[in-house]
């Protein structure tokens, strides 16, 4: 009995596509998807490098100290215990205050620079650049012993003064003290409100300043009512990238600040450190993240409005 074929299924005969040329076709097709695929290696690193940290900190504080352990039990004692004692609240209010008027004094002192090298110069700029934040290149640490040796009781400040008779007696005030931490921190991080200051003023528009003079306005009207305005947004971007990373800053304050000018970046460091404390230091630290980014929304939202108003 002769065995009768049945016919082969076209789809039988037809190699299964492969996943990976429909997966290509589709980010060919998507520009978004194009987007994430070139976005891939930086959020990589951006999650092992910022999130993972900052999740293993916060677990971290949420454990308690125990001897010379921890009970990985999680708890908010950590941080009941940064509410309720006044000293890490004090620590926290000094170091926005010394913060935030370093912050202030840099600013005021780079923007005369930055506007004479973007209005007044006009060949070499980015020479003038380099030669303004040339002193910046040395080591962090270098600069801060040069303000001790200038700052101190026998630098060259006192003994300038006392060389030409106004003062007896060294000035106590100079060193050992809020004003030589934030005399430090706003030489120390100049170089990086001069940057996002003179990019913002070069990109104003020159017909704007023509067009202000053509109405009537000097020079003083001029800049409050068109160059300040538009240069806003270099303020902004200078203020954020000093005022974030000075709050924290312990270098500057162990080796000038003494008992008055510490900041809460020394108290945890020595959590870290001395203490062994790392729950609390943990605790400290996310506070800390948390009302500096909680400071900056309002600045943000308050210059905006501000410049709203101007503009």
């Amino acid at each position: 009995m002769a065995e009768t074929s049945l016919p082969k299924s076209r789809t039988a005969d037809r190699p299964p596509r492969a996943s990976g040329s429909r997966i290509l076709r589709l980010f060919q097709r998507s520009e978004s998807a194009r987007g994430y695929l070139m976005m891939g290696p930086t959020l990589a690193i951006m999650t092992f490098g910022i999130v993972v940290p900052f999740v293993i900190l916060l677990v971290i504080s949420l454990w308690t100290r125990q001897g010379f352990g921890f009970d990985t039990t999680l708890t908010l004692n950590n941080y009941i215990r940064s509410w309720n004692e006044p000293i890490y609240g004090s620590l926290m209010l000094r170091s926005f205050w010394m913060s935030g008027v370093a912050t202030v004094a840099t600013v005021l002192l780079c923007y005369p620079m930055a506007y004479f090298v973007a209005f007044h110069v006009h060949r070499n700029k980015m020479l003038w650049i380099i030669l303004m934040t040339l002193p910046f290149w040395t080591s962090y640490l270098l600069r801060v012993f040069a303000w001790k040796v200038i700052l101190g009781y026998e630098g060259v400040i006192n003994s300038g003064l006392m060389s030409v008779g106004l003062i007896e007696a060294p000035l106590s005030f100079l060193l050992y003290s809020p004003t030589a931490v934030i005399i430090t921190l706003a030489h120390a991080w100049a170089a990086f409100a001069i940057l996002p200051l003179y990019v913002s003023l070069e990109k104003i528009d020159r017909s704007l300043l023509e067009a202000a003079t053509d109405l009537g306005d000097g020079p003083m009207a001029r800049f409050f009512r068109v160059t300040l305005p538009l240069s806003m947004p270099g303020v902004i971007a200078a203020s954020f990238l000093i005022f974030i990373p000075t709050t924290g800053d312990y270098i500057t304050p162990a080796l000038l600040g003494g008992p008055d000018g510490a900041m809460i970046g020394n108290l945890i460091q020595l959590q870290f450190g001395a203490v062994n404390n790392w729950p609390m230091g943990a605790t400290l630290s996310i506070v800390l993240m948390f009302w500096i980014a909680a400071l900056a929304l309002v600045f943000l939202l308050v210059t905006r409005k501000v410049q709203g108003r101007i503009t």
